[in-house]
């Protein structure tokens, strides 16, 4: 299922046109005045401050955004069954989706339904708890449920924010585009200890493989998102390796500061925007930001790129 405007946005990109991306959604949301919940990040905001969430969709497309990325990355059907709250999935991302619609109404923007692999984090900090874990059968129906909840919240496409390994995140990658809408997969990496790109969290899942398996899948876009600036070169010179299809950069900026999900060390948008010739240099068409990155820098993008 593919609508006019994701088609046309697509071939834009085909084409080596630029198309921009929204900014950082939840560090936006909480920047605006939304609390962040300890146990769902974000999420909650659907639900307690819809109107800080719409308003932040509109900023993003004031400033040049294209496609609105719903505030479905947080309700990720790992976390919410870790804290007893799976049944209330599909309402969160309706409501998230609708938000959504309505900033792009009347805007030819693409909506978006984010989906990740979210599991819960070590208090005060952005770790993952590696010790919660899920068989796989049970992961797998419960991204096949997440991907259902997208879809029927009238997502036009899925984009796959946070991929870093073989295992959960192939998972989840399968059953997005098994649901038969239109799907792009962003890679998250760090710096392991010995220096190698590894998934954002996962010290066990170098880059190369990961990308090399989630590229197989064959998406229609592949990221590198929620890295450093620093390492998304590098991320994008690994990824291109295995694979030759269109490409976005939105980048985190700064780096998070406990207990909530504020960044600071921001890079200004000018140098955000200089930092952008680069990635786009490497077929990276789509450009945009992840946490920390602000409506200024998609401006400046906008500039940089679409003018």
């Amino acid at each position: 299922m593919t609508t006019t405007a994701y088609a046309a946005l697509l071939q834009r990109l085909r084409d080596g046109e630029a198309v921009l991306l929204d900014g950082g959604v939840g560090t936006e949301i909480q920047r605006q005045g939304a609390p962040m919940s300890t146990a769902l990040w974000c999420a909650e905001a659907n639900l307690s401050h819809p109107d800080i969430v719409r308003a932040v969709h509109r900023d993003y497309l004031a400033a040049g955004a294209e496609v609105v990325t719903a505030n479905t990355f947080a309700s990720s059907p790992l976390l919410l069954e870790h804290f007893g709250r799976l049944d209330e999935m599909e309402h969160i991302d309706a409501i998230a989706l609708d938000l959504a619609r309505e900033a792009a109404a009347d805007t030819g923007a693409v909506v978006a339904g984010s989906m990740s692999t979210m599991r819960p984090t070590v208090p005060g900090s952005d770790r993952t708890q590696l010790d919660h874990g899920w068989a796989e059968d049970a992961a797998r129906a419960l991204f096949a449920r997440k991907a259902a909840s997208l879809r029927s919240g009238g997502a036009e496409f899925i984009i796959m924010e946070m991929m870093r390994d073989l295992d959960y995140s192939r998972w989840a990658c399968e059953a997005a585009i098994a649901s038969g809408l239109p799907v792009w997969i962003g890679l998250s990496v760090e710096r392991g200890t010995d220096g190698r790109l590894v998934g954002f969290g996962r010290p066990d899942s170098a880059l190369e493989p990961v990308a090399a398996g989630l590229a197989a899948l064959q998406p229609d876009l592949m990221a590198v998102m929620h890295t450093s600036v620093d390492d998304t070169l590098p991320a994008l010179e690994t990824l291109r390796r295995h694979w030759s299809g269109p490409v976005a950069a939105y980048p985190e900026c700064g780096r998070y500061e406990a207990p909530d999900w504020k960044f600071i060390g921001v890079a200004p948008p000018d140098e955000y925007a200089a930092l952008s010739r680069e990635w786009r240099r490497l077929g990276a068409h789509a450009l945009g930001g992840c946490c920390g990155v602000g409506p200024e820098h998609i401006a400046r993008l906008r500039e940089e790129h679409r003018t």
